[in-house]
């Protein structure tokens, strides 16, 4: 999609497209309200900067509209609207070992026990190993750390995914 066809969408339709990148919805209509953008750096930064502006209750939200990673049959059932995505940005997972999954689903439900939301992390270019220590070294913070931790990650999700979408 271009920026002409980006400012051009209806607000449904730019919402439509905005809440592909972040499940937000403060996220989404600030981003929709912004149009039109000059160009792509633009865009870019705008998400980043009403991203980091948002309140944790925000990035909450976000955080529901990811499935746990490896948790395939989650991709497959609650998350249709974005399985093609999270496919691609978890395929990291599609090589592990059982034993590296059985970790990874482990880690977690722990995870999300002690933080109360589910482990986000830029998959894309991982392999399950690598996500797996992610995981287990993340677990040693404290909350308030692993909410910046969260966002941060969840951020560069969105990146991704605003950057494939004005391909």
């Amino acid at each position: 999609m271009t920026i002409e066809a980006l400012n051009s969408l209806t607000n449904s339709e730019a919402n439509e497209q905005f809440e592909l990148c972040c499940g937000a919805d403060s996220w989404v209509q600030k981003m929709n309200q912004s149009r039109p953008f000059q160009n792509k750096n633009e865009v870019y930064q705008k998400a980043k900067s009403i991203w980091f502006s948002l309140k944790s209750e925000d990035w909450l939200e976000a955080f529901t509209h990811h499935p746990k990673i490896g948790d395939i049959d989650s991709l497959r059932a609650k998350f249709h609207n974005t399985k093609s995505l999270s496919e691609t940005e978890q395929s990291g997972v599609n090589n592990a070992t059982e034993s590296t999954l059985k970790n990874l689903a482990k880690s977690n439900q722990l995870y999300e026990d002690k933080f109360g939301f589910i482990f986000i992390v830029c998959a894309t270019g991982k392999s399950a190993d690598e996500m797996l220590a992610l995981i287990k070294m993340r677990l040693k913070n404290h909350a308030e750390i692993e909410m910046k931790n969260a966002a941060k990650e969840q951020h560069k999700i969105t990146q991704l995914r605003l950057k494939a979408l004005l391909q």
